[in-house]
């Protein structure tokens, strides 16, 4: 017995797949078709030099290239018509002679001048009559010259003082910037730039600005420096200043004059007090041996004595001429001083 077979499977596709799937594969091998584009070689150009205006992404089956000056293709501003069948160059209305168009497309100008700065046009032409156009920006530019800097002022400054440097460069479209010691200038508050950066101002002027000075012009194509300038700081003593402001110098004064002021009062407090101890000290002094003697009359054997007073006796003989002297007379040459020690 034979096993029952299973019915055929059917898929259904929808048609509307198919169609969508065709579209994306027709879609991804479509070729893609580049931007008509101009670049210029090199981008900056130095007056004198000759200047490659290299088209990209030609299209195909040309029959021609227009050259115009500026961004738009007008008759007035055509350089020149280049024929592809006949390689022939055609000039135009503002065609000068130092331009060539080369079977690729590009121009070529030669021994470019500031007047070439500015807007370039190239358009195709197919055999179909199409056109496209692509544009790019010349730029040309001059050699710089040899700055100088002049001064309004000393070069040999006292600290404190101020100094103006000029650069002087008869140049134009161009930066400026200052180098010192061989390095780019940094600025401080003290330093101040006029407009374009010609002149260097700085006040007041501080022994670090000691040095010597440069001014470098420059634009995109060259650059140059100036020959270096000495700037001499003097230090002056009666001019240096502490860096304080006037608040703190004022509140440091006064702090002084009070701490002065502190001082005295204090020294006349102890020029008086010790002044008044040796007043009352004199007058202790003054009473005691009176005290003492009445100490000693009425209780000499006390044991809590404290004064001691001791009696010496001084004998001067005066001396006479020797004479017999009277039996019966009292001789006072000889007299007795007694004189108090106290010991303490």
């Amino acid at each position: 017995m034979e096993p029952p077979s299973a019915p055929p499977c059917r898929v259904s596709v929808p048609w509307q797949g198919l169609l969508l799937s065709v579209s994306l594969l027709t879609f991804w091998n479509l070729p893609t078709t580049a931007q008509l584009t101009i670049e210029s070689v090199p981008a900056n150009a130095v007056e004198g030099s000759d200047v490659l205006l290299l088209a990209h992404n030609l299209p195909e089956n040309l029959q021609g290239y227009y050259w115009y000056k500026g961004e738009s293709a007008m008759d007035n501003q055509q350089i020149a018509l280049y024929v592809i069948a006949t390689q022939e160059t055609r000039p135009g209305s503002v065609y000068s002679g130092r331009e060539k168009i080369y079977p690729n497309g590009s121009l070529l100008f030669q021994n470019v001048t500031q007047n070439d700065t500015g807007f370039y046009t190239l358009q195709t032409l197919n055999i179909s009559l199409h056109k496209e156009l692509a544009s790019v920006q010349l730029h040309v530019y001059e050699l710089v010259t040899k700055p100088s800097i002049n001064t309004t002022t000393n070069t040999t400054v006292t600290e404190q003082g101020s100094v103006v440097l000029i650069c002087v460069s008869y140049d134009t479209g161009i930066s400026i910037r200052w180098i010192f010691n061989n390095q780019s200038l940094r600025l401080t508050e003290r330093m101040t730039l006029s407009e374009g950066n010609s002149t260097l101002s700085i006040d007041p002027v501080r022994r670090e600005d000691d040095g010597e000075y440069q001014c470098e012009v420059y634009n995109m194509v060259s650059s140059r420096r100036s020959d270096s300038i000495r700037l001499a700081v003097i230090y002056d003593p009666t001019t240096a200043s502490s860096g304080l402001s006037a608040g703190a110098i004022a509140g440091i004064v006064v702090g002084v004059v009070a701490g002065v002021a502190l001082i005295v009062a204090l020294a006349h407090f102890l020029f008086f007090r010790k002044t008044s101890g040796a007043s009352n000290q004199r007058d202790l002094t003054e009473h005691k041996p009176s005290a003492s003697n009445h100490s000693l009359g009425t209780s000499d054997n006390s044991p809590n004595k404290v004064d001691e007073v001791s009696y010496s006796s001084l004998i001067f003989n005066t001396r006479e001429p020797k004479q017999p002297i009277p039996a019966l007379s009292v001789s006072t040459a000889a007299e007795t001083v007694y004189l108090e020690v106290k010991r303490k």
